[in-house]
């Protein structure tokens, strides 16, 4: 019997599931918008909401909403973007220091410390300190998910894209991704087809001209000479 419980099973197991809702809303409140399919879209958004929420009581000051974030999105070290060029050229020990303090405890707020140009940040620091600030006042509607007219390659699954509320950008404005590799060659493979059934077809059609134009007196004679 459900007991009222509806979800996504999204042909997971319960921890794969959660896992993965844990890696997309991570992903969402480090970039702002995420693209996925529709299905993942729509398990999503009420688990970012919640979590939004849950930010909101604990910029207020409540623990027990600090912890429960801690639970249930557990943690991932950001880098700021106007630093990834700068992180993606360093040495794996710079990076360590980057990402963790000499006492072995992760870097939370991002801020430079001692010959460190910066520090990594914790999503979870960034949820409450930089998300819940945006939308202080507001009741809910955090997020709002746009359908795409784009379908996955593969399994032509219906693809979406989930967005904070406030700076996105709208619908017609969304900017379109770069064809992939994948795409480029399914394009030019399409296209290919094309091509051969448009001239397979005109051939065709020029073969039965020219076989209609012929007089049957001169297949006769060709007939009778040979």
């Amino acid at each position: 019997m459900n007991h009222r419980k509806s979800l996504r099973k999204l042909n997971r197991t319960s921890s794969h599931r959660k896992a993965m809702q844990r890696n997309l809303a991570q992903s969402l409140f480090e970039h702002g918008q995420i693209r996925t399919t529709l299905p993942k879209a729509k398990d999503l958004q009420p688990f970012a909401e919640r979590l939004i929420t849950l930010a909101r009581r604990a910029r207020e000051g409540s623990l027990i909403a600090r912890r429960r974030i801690h639970a249930l999105m557990g943690e991932r070290s950001l880098i700021p973007g106007d630093h990834r060029s700068a992180y993606e050229d360093m040495t794996d020990a710079k990076r360590k220091q980057v990402m963790v303090a000499r006492s072995g405890r992760r870097h939370r707020t991002g801020a430079p410390k001692g010959r460190v140009a910066f520090t990594a940040e914790s999503v979870t620091h960034r949820l409450i300190e930089t998300v819940a600030a945006r939308f202080e006042g507001r009741p809910g509607g955090y997020t709002r998910l746009v359908k795409l007219a784009d379908r996955r390659i593969g399994d032509q699954s219906f693809l979406a894209i989930v967005q904070l509320v406030g700076g996105e950008e709208g619908p017609g404005s969304v900017t379109r991704p770069g064809k992939t590799s994948r795409r480029r060659r399914a394009d030019a493979r399409y296209a290919a087809a094309v091509k051969a059934a448009k001239s397979f077809s005109k051939n065709a059609a020029t073969g039965k001209k020219s076989a209609a134009a012929r007089p049957d007196g001169d297949g006769a004679a060709d007939e009778s000479d040979s």
